[in-house]
């Protein structure tokens, strides 16, 4: 089995995507994959070739409220896109495709 990760933000209230956002994937305390967004708010892959398990997304957006937006997620086979959609008081994100 082998997982991988892809990711996107998006600033809603400013309407276009959030560049430059530091994003981190762990398992447990091990750092597995990690960057900042491109001009387009994509970090692809984040990680590959990872074994399935639990891990935790981290992201820390440029807002006045947030410091740390952190999921946990179970991750089993395949491939996992997490958006963040993400604007200064609001945050949501779902499993894209």
């Amino acid at each position: 089995m082998s997982v991988s990760v892809s990711t996107h933000v998006l600033d809603v209230e400013r309407g276009r995507p959030a560049s430059g956002v530091p994003v981190e994937l762990y398992r447990g305390d091990e750092r597995v994959g990690g960057g900042a967004t491109d001009s387009d708010g994509r970090i692809s892959p984040l990680a590959s070739d990872l074994d399935a398990g639990v891990y935790r997304l981290v992201f820390a957006p440029e807002s006045p409220f947030f410091r740390r937006v952190e999921l946990a997620l179970s991750l089993e086979d395949g491939h996992y896109h997490v958006p963040l959609l993400v604007s200064s008081y609001a945050c949501t994100t779902y499993r894209g495709s």
